[in-house]
């Protein structure tokens, strides 16, 4: 009597299965990047204004510790 591993091993030594499960995984990735583009732009968007908005916050704050000494 086989178990479910044996079973599952066997079932997935078929190309076909392998091809046809990995058209899903792919269908299934494709849809959930497709859903996250605008929010994963929007993120690297913000990190790099962020990123800015230190470096200005650092270059004034440089600017007025010359100016009081």
């Amino acid at each position: 009597m086989f178990n479910i591993r044996d079973r599952l091993g066997e079932f997935l030594k078929n190309e076909n299965i392998k091809q046809h499960i990995q058209e899903i995984i792919n269908h299934i990735v494709n849809n959930i990047y497709n859903e996250f583009y605008v929010y994963i732009w929007f993120i690297c968007i913000y990190n790099v204004f962020l990123i800015f908005i230190i470096l200005v916050n650092l270059f004034l704050l440089l600017k007025l510790l010359r100016l009081k000494s």
